[in-house]
C-alpha cells in the first residue's frame, strides 16, 4: 500500500515535468517570429563558421517552420554538406538522396551528386590507401565503387560543372584503386585454380576501368588462365594485345616475378 502510494507522486511528477518541456518547445516555436531568409542567414554563417552541428540543427529548424520555398530547397542542400562535414555520412546521402528526388529539375542538382559522391568517397578511401592503393586490400569496395559512379554521373548530366574537375580526378584513383582490388581477386583464383573465374574478372577490369594501371596485369591473367584451360587462340590474343600495348612489360622481357626495391622494403607482400 505504501509503495502505491508513493508511486502516484512519481507519476504525476513525471507528467507535469513532461508536459512542461512541451509547452517550452511549443512557446519557442511560436516565439521565434524570424523569416525564413533570417534563419537561413543563421545557418549559413554557422556553416561558413564550420559549426557543422549547430548548421544542421539551424537548418532542419527552418526546414520546420518553413518547408516550402527557396530556401528550404537551398538548406536541404546545404544540410547535406554540413551533415557530411560532421562526419555523419548516412544522414548525408540520405539528405542528398531525398534532395535529387525532390528536386530533378534543380539548378545546383549537380552539387547533390557531388556530395553523394564526397560522402561515398571518403567511407572508403582513407589516408593509407591514398599513399599506398596496392598495399591495402580492402574487400568491401562497395562505397568506393557508388562514389564512382557518382562522380560519373555528375560528369556524364553536367560536364561543364564547377565540380566536374575534382569528380574526374577522384574517379582516375577510385578507377585505379577499383581495379588494383579486381587484378587481386583474379590472381587469388589464379593461385587456387580457378581459372574460368580469374578470367571473369580479368575480363570485367578490362571492360569496366579501360585505362587503368592494372590493365596489362589483367591481360596477363588472361595469357595465363586461357593458357591453362587449353584455349591456346585466346591465350595467343590476350599476349598479342599485351605486346601491341606494353611491349615493355616485364613479362614480355624475361624479368617478371624479380622482386623490386620496394617488394623488398615491403616483407609482407601478397596473402596466398
Amino acid at each position: 500500500m505504501m509503495l502505491q502510494t508513493l508511486r502516484l507522486p512519481l507519476l504525476l511528477l513525471l507528467t507535469l515535468l513532461i508536459g512542461l518541456a512541451g509547452c517550452s518547445n511549443k512557446d519557442e516555436l511560436v516565439e521565434d517570429n524570424r523569416t525564413a531568409e533570417d534563419l537561413y542567414l543563421e545557418a549559413k554563417s554557422r556553416l561558413e563558421n564550420d559549426n557543422w552541428q549547430g548548421a544542421v540543427r539551424a537548418y532542419r529548424a527552418l526546414q520546420t517552420r518553413y518547408p516550402f520555398g527557396r530556401y528550404a530547397e537551398q538548406a536541404q542542400l546545404e544540410m547535406a554538406y554540413a551533415y557530411y562535414r560532421a562526419s555523419q555520412p548516412e544522414q548525408a546521402l540520405a539528405t542528398a538522396d531525398r534532395f535529387i528526388r525532390t528536386y530533378p529539375a534543380h539548378p545546383n542538382l549537380d552539387y547533390a551528386y557531388y556530395i553523394r559522391g564526397l560522402t561515398n568517397y571518403d567511407l572508403r578511401v582513407g589516408f593509407l590507401e591514398r599513399l599506398f592503393p596496392s598495399r591495402v586490400r580492402d574487400r568491401d569496395q562497395s562505397s568506393a565503387l557508388e562514389a564512382f559512379r557518382d562522380f560519373d554521373e555528375l560528369i556524364r548530366r553536367f560536364p561543364d560543372s564547377r565540380y566536374a574537375p575534382d569528380a574526374r580526378q577522384r574517379m582516375v584513383f577510385l578507377r585505379n584503386n577499383l581495379s588494383y582490388y579486381e587484378i587481386d581477386v583474379a590472381n587469388y583464383y589464379m593461385r587456387r585454380k580457378a581459372y574460368v573465374a580469374a578470367v571473369n574478372r580479368a575480363k570485367y577490369l578490362l571492360e569496366t576501368y579501360p585505362g587503368s594501371p592494372e590493365a596489362s596485369e589483367a591481360l596477363l591473367v588472361l595469357h595465363e588462365a586461357y593458357t591453362e584451360l587449353d584455349m591456346t587462340e585466346l591465350a595467343d590474343d590476350a599476349l598479342r594485345v599485351l605486346e601491341y600495348n606494353e611491349p615493355d612489360h616485364p613479362y614480355l622481357t624475361g624479368d617478371y616475378g624479380k622482386k623490386s626495391i620496394w617488394d623488398r622494403l615491403w616483407p609482407w607482400g601478397d596473402d596466398d
